[in-house]
């Protein structure tokens, strides 16, 4: 261990320590919590602990997982158990406080879980269903830390592998760890992580490139956000790490506009981490420099292709380039690049820490490590979760997430992301793993996974998928600029049940033609999510088209897609297309 790094170590352990001698309330303020009102029960607690004369501290932290029991407000008193209480409102802030803060006993109505310790009548945290069958490497801090507190990150092991690498490791040891973990990336592709490394590491330098993807704006994924905004010093380090390895001296966060929690959260970690001289020049005491700063990108979903990424550092329209060269030849600025997904260089220092063998004993053969898995829709619990592949979609729907509520049936999953596919709800025991889930007829992707119960309808869902297809494509080229629409226009007519005979052809011919003729992946798996539907649910399809009838009676208004293109059409009674290409119906009779 270098000596800069056992004073930041015995300096954080010290804190921990002190933290942990007096009552300390941490309150879930992620995202999810937000939107559960936690803000306004932070604000009722701190009012609440000056009125009592209560000294405690209070810190915010990120999300759990557990997002159907938000707000959390989880309470520890020195010795004592570390209970989470669950959907606190303002108005439950003062029994917390007076019961538990004040008189010491615990108020097992309010309680979710026992965090640490015991409590009679309450259960364990990793006793909750949702937590049972979790190993969690990613999310190992989330929701224990304040995540721009560095303190709490190295006081649990954090920067522990950085040290490491410097003090013990060659790049070329750090890069054969990553290569035996078998981790692969978690951005969707799932290329070998290792792989693309040791592309960069060829490269000439002397400036080189690590990029980090948080676009993420796919429907039903939350989870690189949730890990920037509970942990985002994991990123970091892993950064730093990718960075040693390969030869690179510069990296960017890439998160999209208007996620202000992850945003606001990495920057300030960011600023600690070179205030501490684990940024910047000589890290360490080593000869080893390297610079991280975040980088904003407009609200484009195809701004997560990895050339429209570097598009937009480089201050361009998110727009893929044509390729070859490849980022690892001409990225950023023309020079040698790297992008990786949030959760990929998440898992870096635990693989360095503990070694690449550790992490490969994890999952299965092809698939190693861990899934995190974004649960929404028709579920009981929605949240996330961290489990090892060679799990079953049903365990992670029904047993950890509850299935579906009310007693209904689960007809479909969606899962991938919008470019994914739509999966019968007889598929539930495909194994989660890549390889698997690609024969299955859908991707694992990014990870979110949304769950429809039997009251919806797999037509209107797909629509929904190609509306949002559709809006988000950049239009730099034909086959995916005007297949979205002419697709979207024809799934549209299905659902207001003017359907034609032709129509299940004449999508299957445009989605050939994106397929072999798009730039991206924004093109190129833009008719998955109908293949996919068709595959599993053509009968439905059928019975708009022929019987003009919806069987859930979902179909029968007007298009429910993007806002703008609703506008238009119930404005105009126009097309999808003339909401967001006027001047090509326009001039369509022209050509």
């Amino acid at each position: 261990m270098t000596e800069a790094f056992a004073v930041l170590q015995r300096k954080a352990q010290e804190r921990w320590r002190e933290l942990n001698s007096h009552p300390w309330v941490r309150v879930g303020t992620a995202l999810c919590g937000q939107a559960a009102g936690a803000l306004d029960t932070l604000e009722a607690l701190r009012a609440e602990l000056t009125r009592q004369r209560v000294e405690a501290t209070v810190s915010q932290v990120g999300c759990l997982g557990l997002c159907y029991a938000e707000p959390l407000v989880d309470v520890q008193l020195p010795g004592g158990p570390r209970v989470l209480y669950q959907r606190v409102t303002p108005d439950q802030v003062p029994d917390v406080v007076q019961g538990h803060l004040v008189h010491g006993e615990p108020r097992r109505e309010l309680a979710l879980a026992a965090v640490e310790g015991s409590v009679d009548g309450v259960p364990r945290l990793s006793d909750l269903p949702m937590f049972q069958g979790q190993v969690r490497i990613a999310l190992r801090n989330a929701g224990h830390i304040d995540p721009t507190d560095l303190d709490h990150y190295i006081a649990r092991g954090g920067f522990e592998a950085l040290d490491l690498a410097l003090s013990k490791m060659s790049p070329q040891q750090v890069h054969q760890h990553v290569m035996n973990s078998k981790l692969r990336g978690r951005g969707g592709a799932a290329f070998p992580t290792g792989v693309k490394w040791r592309f960069l590491m060829g490269a000439p330098g002397p400036k080189k490139y690590i990029l980090c993807n948080c676009e993420e704006g796919d429907p039903g994924a939350f989870n690189d956000k949730g890990i920037l905004e509970s942990d985002p010093f994991t990123v970091l380090e892993g950064m730093v790490l990718a960075g040693y390895a390969t030869g690179a001296t510069n990296g960017f966060v890439f998160i999209r506009h208007g996620h202000e929690g992850p945003i606001e959260r990495t920057r300030r970690a960011i600023q600690a981490c070179y205030q501490a001289g684990l940024l910047g020049s000589h890290i360490l005491g080593s000869s080893f420099s390297f610079d991280i700063e975040v980088s904003l990108t407009g609200e484009s979903y195809v701004a997560g292709e990895e050339t429209a990424l570097m598009e937009s550092i480089e201050g361009k329209r998110s727009m893929p380039r044509f390729r070859p060269p490849f980022p690892a030849q001409v990225g950023v600025w023309g020079r040698p690049s790297n992008i990786n997904n949030v959760k990929t260089l998440a898992y870096v220092p635990e693989i360095v820490r503990l070694e690449g063998e550790w992490f490969s004993r994890i999952g299965m053969q092809n698939s190693t490590g861990t899934a995190i898995i974004c649960l929404s829709g028709d579920v009981a619990r929605p949240g996330m979760v961290e489990v090892p592949f060679g799990l079953t979609l049903r365990q992670v729907v029904e047993e950890m997430a509850g299935g579906v509520p009310d007693g209904k049936r689960l007809k479909l999953l969606q899962t991938g992301g919008p470019l994914g596919g739509v999966l019968s709800g007889e598929l539930l025991d495909t194994i989660i793993d890549f390889d698997e889930m690609a024969r299955a007829g859908a991707i694992l992707g990014s990870g979110g996974v949304i769950v429809a119960s039997e009251d919806s309808c797999a037509v209107d869902l797909t629509r929904n998928l190609i509306a949002f297809c559709q809006l988000e494509s950049c239009g730099k080229c034909f086959p995916c600029r005007l297949g979205m629409s002419h697709i979207l226009e024809v799934l549209e007519r299905i659902c207001r049940l003017k359907g034609r005979p032709g129509d299940l052809d004449l999508m299957r011919r445009v989605g050939q033609n994106m397929q072999v003729g798009s730039l991206c992946g924004h093109g190129q798996l833009g008719f998955n999510p109908v293949s996919s539907a068709l595959k599993f649910f053509g009968e439905e399809f059928r019975v708009h088209i022929e019987e003009k009838r919806c069987p859930t009676g979902r179909c029968q208004g007007p298009f429910v897609g993007p806002e703008r293109t609703r506008r238009w059409a119930h404005l105009h009674g126009e097309s999808p297309t003339a909401a967001v290409y006027p001047e090509f119906v326009a001039n369509v009779g022209k050509v």
